[in-house]
């Protein structure tokens, strides 16, 4: 039985690979990243960001920050859904927030904050959107409903009341 109701748009789902387990016997870090950078390959055919895109106009997008969390863990062969909202978007960035669900009981597996430019690839520099990009953008956007700010977006990384800190001994 669910726990909860799965929050964003599905952009893609899988199962656990045997190769995905590490020495915890879970999913190993490494390949949430690769699920979560996957989820943005789906998002970007969403916005006609597809290889033929990519070949024709030769412009990308390049990830710039990325935050991960990790809420529950995943073993091998549970499926998972990976969903997408928009936060932000202008001219030339994008700033997405990915959810990792099991698919079955619906728990939050672990969160995905990205944010990306795009790129021009003849001159490696980042560059506006074109149109077409940018409609499918605002359309996809139009359409999250006033979903709000997630709680795991935007948060800092620290020890609340650590024994040493690096940032106190200056």
């Amino acid at each position: 039985m669910p726990d909860k109701e799965i929050s964003g748009v599905e952009v893609t789902r899988g199962s656990v690979l045997p190769e995905w387990i590490d020495v915890n016997n879970h999913m190993n870090v490494a390949y949430y990243v690769l699920a979560f950078d996957q989820a943005v390959d789906a998002l970007w055919e969403n916005f006609g960001i597809t290889r033929d895109y990519i070949n024709v106009s030769n412009s990308s997008t390049f990830a710039v920050e990325s935050h991960i969390t990790w809420q529950r863990e995943l073993n091998v062969d549970e499926p998972y859904i990976i969903t997408a909202q928009l936060l932000a978007y202008d001219d030339k960035r994008i700033h997405q927030f990915l959810r990792m669900y099991h698919a079955e009981q619906h728990f939050l597996a672990a969160t995905a904050e990205w944010l990306n430019l795009h790129v021009d690839l003849d001159v490696r520099r980042v560059a506006k959107w074109p149109d077409a990009i940018r409609t499918q953008i605002a359309t996809f956007a139009d359409g999250q409903n006033n979903w709000g700010w997630p709680a795991e977006a935007g948060r800092r990384m620290g020890v609340p009341k650590p024994l040493y800190s690096a940032k106190s001994n200056h």
